[in-house]
């Protein structure tokens, strides 16, 4: 491994500060608690070839969240699938029959509801 992979942006004192309990940053509760609320929803994955000129897409529905996570979530699938998509709706629509690779992926995240809605 290289050296670079251990440079620290740290001070000494920021590094100390780490290892005493005393000045550990508390875990915001909010966050947490939405988190968890967006990943006990039921989530489905249509396939769909209609209206999109013979094309078939994957379709993630049933997720809540701003267009914000959305846009993250979709951007880290697409990475994942190696393939284009986009938001729309509160949907995630994948290019591509993706379906069992996005089942796979979202419960990796943490969705344990996923399901393979459709034929």
């Amino acid at each position: 491994m290289s050296k670079d992979k251990f440079k620290s942006s740290l001070s000494w004192d920021d590094f100390q500060s780490l290892g005493n309990p005393e000045n550990a940053p508390e875990p915001a509760a909010e966050e947490s608690a939405e988190s968890t609320e967006n990943l006990k929803d039921i989530v489905r994955v249509y396939l769909e070839r209609k209206g999109r000129g013979g094309k078939t897409v994957s379709i993630i529905k049933g997720l809540t969240g701003d267009d914000d996570y959305l846009s993250d979530l979709c951007k880290k699938l697409k990475s994942k699938c190696g393939v284009g998509g986009s938001v729309d709706d509160g949907e995630i629509i994948i290019q591509g029959d993706q379906r069992n690779r996005l089942i796979k992926e979202l419960r990796i995240i943490g969705y344990n509801n996923v399901k393979n809605a459709g034929a």
